[in-house]
């Protein structure tokens, strides 16, 4: 299984950001995470003791169904059946400091527990998964709200891309990106999240 993650796909989030823009030839910014940063079952999350800030990504996470590589963007709805929100954990003081150095990044993005998810929901059962609304919600209180009809880079779109440089295999998820408002995550915090009323993540940070 491979977990993959899209950089700065919202214009509110880049424009609360300190780096605004990633100059990739006007695709989307690729990373990935290691398999053991999976965070699932309702699992609590650790916050690591070797920085000084971790913050929380709420995204809308899809599920890729079965094999494909070079998947043209017209035929890639084919190739996932399910989505959820996940949070992509990011420690931040640590990215700041690989950043300035131009370093890689999965130090900060793909350590273990850094990609907690969601109950998974058939995209059948939903309306167009380009058209949703999902939040995420932090003891009780609404911290992040998303449209995926913001996106930059849609999700046939990333597919398709992704699809050019990895084959695509059955389990494998997409992480696509995260709206304003991402935050510092604390021990004790309760974190939920949901697509339009529809509740699929929750758990708490130890």
């Amino acid at each position: 299984m491979k977990i993959f993650g899209i950089a700065k796909n919202y214009p509110q989030h880049n424009k609360e950001a300190e780096d605004t823009l990633y100059d990739n030839g006007g695709n989307p910014v690729v990373f990935t995470k290691a398999d053991s940063a999976l965070l699932k079952d309702r699992r609590p999350f650790f916050v690591p003791d070797w920085c000084s800030r971790v913050d929380y990504e709420g995204e809308l996470v899809v599920r890729i169904c079965r094999l494909g590589k070079c998947i043209p963007e017209r035929f890639a709805h084919r190739y996932y059946d399910a989505v959820t929100v996940g949070v992509d954990f990011t420690a931040r003081d640590v990215e700041r400091r690989l950043r300035s150095g131009g370093l890689p990044w999965e130090l900060c993005k793909g350590f273990d527990g850094s990609a907690a998810i969601g109950e998974w929901v058939d995209k059948e059962l939903l309306r167009d998964v380009q058209r949703l609304r999902f939040s995420l919600r932090v003891n009780g209180k609404t911290a992040q709200e998303g449209y995926t009809g913001d996106m930059l880079f849609g999700i046939d779109a990333i597919i398709a891309y992704l699809s050019r440089f990895f084959t695509l295999k059955t389990g494998d998820i997409i992480y696509t990106g995260t709206p304003a408002g991402a935050g510092p995550v604390s021990i004790d915090d309760h974190i939920e999240g949901y697509i339009e009323d529809r509740r699929v993540l929750d758990f708490n940070c130890k």
